[in-house]
């Protein structure tokens, strides 16, 4: 029975994690307005955001079920899967703002909850799964990276 449940917390991990990614991906509207946009010289190519982001919520799905099958008490398990949501929503919102409002100013405000449900997520695992919270560090960074791509987006045009 043990067996079975892991394979089943696997499969709810992947779900969760690829529908916020679809999510992020259905609001992604790389449109005229996305392509008039002054842009950092740094910024990576447009086709270079699909991988990243891949790999990035496969480590979630991996991370997810890790810290699930992980934990020692059953509240920690809730406790993970909330700050995951609350990830996943957060990142769906950045999309939301930037690539639908067309407000890269908010969407930069965005970030700080963003990065911080992460961070949350790195330091709450800890205890139960060191290799969850490596798997994340990735996604740390990116939204790192991804909100000095943001700053500069604003900077650059004046928003």
């Amino acid at each position: 029975m043990k067996f079975l449940q892991r394979w089943q917390s696997l499969i709810i991990a992947c779900l969760l994690s690829f529908g916020f990614a679809t999510g992020g991906a259905l609001l992604t509207n790389l449109d005229s307005w996305y392509f008039n946009l002054n842009q950092p010289s740094w910024k990576p190519p447009d086709a270079a955001f699909g991988l990243i982001w891949s790999l990035i919520f496969s480590f979630c799905a991996a991370a997810g079920w890790l810290s699930w099958n992980s934990a020692k008490l059953q509240q920690s398990k809730y406790v993970y899967l909330l700050l995951y949501i609350l990830s996943g929503v957060l990142n769906a919102t950045w999309s939301f703002l930037y690539f639908q409002l067309h407000r890269p100013d908010w969407a930069l405000w965005e970030c700080l909850p963003l990065g911080l449900s992460v961070l949350a997520l790195i330091i709450c695992q800890w205890k139960d799964s060191k290799l969850a919270c490596l798997l994340l560090v990735p996604y740390f960074v990116w939204i790192c990276v991804a909100a000095a791509l943001n700053w500069q987006t604003v900077i650059l045009n004046g928003f």
